[in-house]
């Protein structure tokens, strides 16, 4: 080929890339798909049922992101959900087949500690294990019933939880909303807002990995709102970025404009 005809082929190329890119910025723009289904946003409350799901920052839509939030902040996910020991009484038959004149009973189970914001902040406290034993003597038929009463080892952790990041519609959870997970114990701050949140009572919880994003998937979940964002803050954040369409139906909502932020498709 000649010099010409590289150099007009060269062109051609780099035309066709630039085509491109424009229409992957209209597409991230906002301007070329439509934005999800609106649903009317859910009474303010202490305590909310809302529709949770998970994202992690190795998604493809947000590796262009990093780690990072809308604010530019680094995204945290949440300290384990919160558990402990609870003393249990239980109680225990023994049969004239029994052989064995002493049993120790003991639990493992479990149970689901609500999380409390009184607990002190630093340290940790091991309370020890007492346990009671009985000894049976069998005389008659009757069925002897052997009680264990105590404590169980107890490790009760004084540093602070970790609060993780989470995406939502901020007309509905301003920036800053820090809520917690009741079945789980665990907190979240809205930091982070998402095209698919736009105009829907869902909130996003960020994960550390794909992984624990898959095992979360979409739950159902009550939660209790311990600290309200300020919407004023959020508007004043997301007015200079009205040219993303999921942007702009947030801004219409703060602004008291529903009938027109449900009409923006």
């Amino acid at each position: 080929m000649t010099h010409a005809e590289l150099r007009s082929l060269a062109l051609a190329v780099l035309a066709a890339f630039l085509a491109i890119l424009l229409f992957s910025g209209c597409e991230t723009g906002g301007t070329a798909r439509n934005l999800p289904a609106y649903e009317a946003p859910i009474a303010k409350a202490e305590f909310q049922h809302v529709r949770t799901t998970a994202y992690t920052h190795t998604e493809a839509d947000h590796t262009q992101y990093g780690a990072r939030n809308a604010l530019g902040g680094e995204l945290h996910a949440a300290s384990p959900a919160i558990h402990r020991a609870e003393n249990v009484r239980q109680a225990r038959a023994i049969s004239d087949s029994d052989d064995t004149d002493v049993i120790n009973i003991s639990s493992g189970d479990a149970k689901l500690e609500k999380f409390s914001m009184d607990k002190p902040k630093k340290g940790t406290r091991v309370t020890t294990t007492t346990v009671t034993t009985t000894r049976v003597t069998k005389t008659t038929k009757a069925t002897p019933v052997i009680t264990r009463g105590g404590k169980r080892a107890i490790a009760v952790s004084k540093l602070p939880p970790r609060i993780g990041s989470a995406a939502a519609d901020w007309s509905r959870w301003p920036v800053g909303t820090t809520f917690r997970l009741l079945s789980t114990g665990q907190m979240y701050r809205v930091e982070d807002y998402g095209w698919a949140l736009s105009g829907r009572n869902t909130i996003d919880l960020y994960m550390a990995n794909p992984g624990d994003m898959n095992a979360w998937g979409a739950r159902q979940e009550p939660i209790q709102i311990l600290h309200w964002g300020d919407p004023h803050e959020s508007l004043q954040f997301l007015q200079s970025h009205q040219g993303y369409k999921h942007i702009k139906r947030m801004v219409l909502e703060l602004e008291g404009r529903d009938q027109e932020a449900a009409a923006l498709q």
